[in-house]
């Protein structure tokens, strides 16, 4: 098996390892049904259609309703849980629909009922709830921006959960006196509750004046829509409700669990690599920062390991996980990790017997139809003798044209989970050209 197809059997392992139906059935067998009333079923998220059907399978006609939003494309074969496909990264009506029909919903459940919640990454932009006077363009808009600024989720979920009717615990309030059950498919470093899909059941540590300095901190609040600004401004000054917090008596039948995280994916390819015969490295399972600067460190760790002062020996596959981010100050196409991918080839350029692959779990990365990509010491000077000058595709975010251009491409379509990104880095002891 060359390293190319080594990487790629890790990446593989590791998605069948975030596999929802195992992780959904496992903890609905700690979850009762109510011996009276209704279950209701609800959720959002890319990974929360496969969901919706693993509830289906185990609790079949004993679900009363349900609606769920997904990405496009990320249906599944549900019966009694409708599934509407909305946008994502970008928030649309088909959202802000779906939003309203599962608000109405969960607001009709009774004491005696079960709200059974799904979330998972992207459930913020999937169901829109702007509040007014916030309209959905105005959420549009301040999310564009928050992402091209290159604000971590954790700064975009804050922002928009202060410009909603549903996240930030909100969903939690409307579900109300109901028993709610929420099962969380983890896509943020360290899992945050309040973080997932900006925690529609979870309580909210941010605040209005947060939301606002996140803001002044990009350089926005003279950019970002007026009413996003008098909405945060008003609730800054306490003249809106806050988001419910740690100790609201509405939290008491409430339940959030975690059933998957990025351990799950880190774990399984380091077993699949160990497996290849390739001493695996676990660098961290919290991976951020600037997707070109995380690349340069990855390469300069295994640069060490085959000089043999690094933490492991040749052969070895180092293993990171985590969501890196991108400034965009370009025009191009990509993701982050095709931009990862892209400034690790230049790093590596000339290496012998080096292979990186970088995806995300959801078979989405940024506004393409890309998982993510694979290159190696050769990547650059092949894209060069192809009249592609990678050095200012990086400088103007436009990974994606290079890597097609090399049939470097990782295209796994919808995968049904989403688990954070997984960053692979192999090598055996070449020598360097």
């Amino acid at each position: 098996m060359t390293l190319r197809e080594s990487a790629r059997s890790i990446f593989d392992a590791a998605l069948a390892a975030g596999d929802v139906r195992p992780l959904v059935s496992r903890a609905l067998a700690d979850i009762a049904p109510p011996d009276r009333g209704r279950v209701l079923v609800v959720g959002a998220g890319k990974a929360s259609g496969a969901m919706a059907d693993a509830v289906e399978e185990a609790w079949g006609d004993r679900i009363t309703d349900g609606l769920v939003a997904v990405k496009d494309g990320y249906l599944a074969p549900t019966r009694r849980v409708r599934l509407v496909e909305a946008g994502h990264p970008i928030p649309d009506e088909r959202g802000a629909q779906a939003a309203r029909e599962i608000r109405a919903l969960v607001e009709s459940a009774e004491g005696d009922d079960l709200v059974l919640v799904l979330v998972s990454g992207g459930g913020s932009a999937l169901t829109p709830a702007p509040a007014p006077p916030v309209t959905l363009a105005d959420k549009r808009a301040v999310t564009r921006f928050l992402l091209a600024a290159g604000a971590t989720i954790n700064q975009l979920n804050a922002v928009r959960k202060h410009c909603s009717l549903l996240k930030g615990g909100q969903l939690a309030r409307a579900a109300a006196p109901a028993r709610v059950e929420a099962l969380l498919l983890s896509d943020v470093v360290g899992d945050p509750l309040d973080v997932i899909a900006s925690g529609p059941t979870t309580p909210d540590d941010s605040t209005f004046a947060e939301a606002l300095g996140i803001l002044d901190d990009f350089g926005l609040r003279d950019r970002a829509p007026a009413a996003v600004i008098l909405r945060l401004e008003r609730g800054a000054r306490g003249e809106i409700p806050e988001t419910p917090k740690r100790g609201d008596p509405l939290f008491a039948r409430v339940r959030n669990t975690v059933i998957g995280n990025n351990a799950l994916v880190v774990d399984a390819a380091a077993a699949r690599a160990r497996a290849l015969s390739l001493t695996p490295y676990v660098l961290t399972r919290a991976f951020e920062g600037e997707a070109r600067e995380a690349a340069s460190g990855f390469v300069e760790l295994a640069r060490a390991i085959r000089a043999g002062t690094g933490p492991v020996a040749a052969p070895a596959c180092v293993i990171a996980g985590g969501e890196t981010t991108v400034s965009v100050r370009g025009r191009g196409s990509g993701g982050r990790c095709q931009e990862f991918a892209l400034a690790a080839a230049l790093a590596m350029e000339g290496m012998e017997d080096w292979v990186l692959l970088a995806a995300g779990t959801d078979g989405t990365d940024g506004p393409t139809d890309a998982a993510g990509a694979i290159a190696d010491g050769k990547s650059a000077a092949r894209a060069r003798a192809q009249g592609v000058d990678p050095p200012a595709r990086l400088a103007d975010n436009d990974s994606n044209p290079v890597f097609a251009r090399l049939d470097d491409l990782i295209v796994t379509g919808p995968t049904n989970t989403n688990l954070l990104d997984l960053y692979l880095l192999l090598l055996r002891s070449g020598s360097r050209k």
